[in-house]
């Protein structure tokens, strides 16, 4: 590897960064991580910090499993690609896919179509809902419903049915027939309604309405994430998305759950469909099937969609749809070893306990220091806090003391993500206790040189 002189010198002059200005990376260089062990990461500089973030809400077992490493060199040295286009597989997929079936099976789940990650999950859900309905004579069903607040990824598809003006602006026009309705959020809605309970029912109203509008039979599918993630991990009440799925069922409309981050074990339930009760009818996964490890993910398909394609008699349901990785070798055996140290660490259960302390610290810091104006979370380790300059107005915080706090918290042992005026909290699912600590020590740290 080039020393670290090379590394600084040329830190961000070549390459442009997602979901970043240009300009903003070159005056402002990125962090340069070189190194990662357990839930920490090391940079350049040999400072060492426990990862809040989780790489990007995809490393639950941490940068140390040795199982899914060994797995990848293993089937590099066997068998590292073939396609799973029509008349090929290979056997570590057949093998996945049998797995993934059990794991799903609570949520209705029986077949996998294969990605290369979250964007390509989400786009083969919106297009296999339409060729559903169309399969069953329903060609007029072409339309998607969204939550505002809502993250679905950057392709075309996923950005149209995108919640946040961030993802979307720049890239207009986007994908006709995409409509949204107000999220569940009772720190901002347009209903002015702080009782979770109640907004639920006015949301739900709401997609009601809309579908009215709309017409039922010009709509494919409705695509929500159990708990929005990067809109600022937004927890629904419990009866939001048990309500949608009545909606939906009662109109024929398909439900696709985007559980790119949610699934295996974030929410503190195996699934964020589970932990509401909820049988989908797509569900979109990615991130963290392979650790983070391999770019890959999975389409999960109910028993009851599958039925459809799979009887049909007039070719409507031959799929023109996959991806040159698809099913890759090499990502589903990472799969294959993920999912059972997984379920062997049953870290779901980790993620409930160790999310229940981060959010009582996350909440002890609000009542010290009036910037912080809202503290969500609740539901495993997904966790943000929304800063503010004025808790009366709600009045969003300037963005060089958000990264102030960032910068700060970072020096003294954490790294955390800032999402407008959000600071989110995704850590690995193997957090201990001791790290839990050392989040909250940090952030205090943090919002100790807001005040200065």
């Amino acid at each position: 590897m080039k020393d670290s002189n090379f590394l600084k010198a040329n830190n961000a002059r070549s390459m442009w960064h997602p979901m970043a200005h240009p300009a903003d990376s070159l005056n402002t260089p990125p962090t340069i991580v070189t190194g990662a062990h357990g839930v920490r990461i090391v940079d350049v500089d040999g400072h060492e910090v426990v990862d809040a973030v989780g790489g990007l809400w995809n490393v639950n077992l941490g940068f140390s499993c040795a199982p899914i490493k060994a797995a990848i060199a293993a089937q590099l040295d066997q068998l590292p690609y073939y396609s799973t286009f029509r008349g090929t597989t290979n056997d570590a997929v057949i093998e996945l896919s049998e797995m993934l079936r059990d794991f799903f099976a609570p949520d209705g789940l029986e077949r996998a179509f294969y990605t290369s990650g979250g964007s390509d999950s989400v786009e083969t859900a919106l297009r296999l809902a339409r060729q559903y309905h169309k399969i069953k004579g329903q060609d007029g069903r072409i339309k998607y419903l969204s939550l505002k607040k809502g993250y679905h990824g950057t392709h075309f598809g996923g950005a149209s049915v995108n919640g946040n003006a961030n993802f979307r602006t720049q890239y207009e026009p986007l994908m006709p027939g995409c409509h949204h309705i107000p999220a569940p959020y009772p720190y901002r809605n347009p209903f002015n309604e702080s009782d979770p309970a109640k907004l639920a029912q006015l949301c739900l109203a709401a997609l009601e309405d809309e579908i009215a509008f709309q017409g039922a039979n010009t709509i494919a599918a409705m695509i929500m994430e159990p708990i929005l993630g990067a809109g600022g991990v937004i927890p629904p009440h419990e009866s939001f998305m048990p309500g949608v799925r009545e909606i939906c069922t009662k109109h024929g409309i398909l439900l696709i759950a985007d559980e790119v981050i949610t699934a295996f074990g974030r929410t503190g339930s195996w699934t964020g469909s589970r932990h509401w009760g909820v049988q989908p009818d797509f569900m979109c996964t990615a991130k963290a099937i392979t650790n983070g490890y391999f770019p890959f993910g999975a389409v999960m398909i109910a028993g009851s969609v599958a039925e459809v394609f799979e009887n049909d008699k007039t070719g409507k349901a031959a799929i023109g749809h996959g991806y040159t990785y698809s099913g890759h070798p090499v990502g589903a055996a990472a799969a294959i070893a993920c999912l059972k140290e997984t379920e062997r660490l049953r870290v779901h259960e980790n993620a409930a306990a160790r999310g229940a302390e981060l959010f009582a610290g996350l909440n002890g810091l609000a009542s010290k220091y009036d910037i912080i104006g809202d503290v969500r979370g609740g539901h495993g380790l997904m966790c943000a806090m929304e800063l503010v300059s004025d808790q009366t107005t709600k009045a969003v915080i300037d963005k060089s003391t958000i990264a102030r706090i960032q910068d700060v918290t970072y020096k003294h042992g954490t790294m955390v993500r800032v999402s407008g005026p959000n600071i989110i909290l995704s850590p690995p699912l193997v957090l201990t206790q001791q790290d839990v600590d050392t989040i909250l020590s940090s952030l205090d740290a943090g919002f100790q040189s807001a005040l200065a």
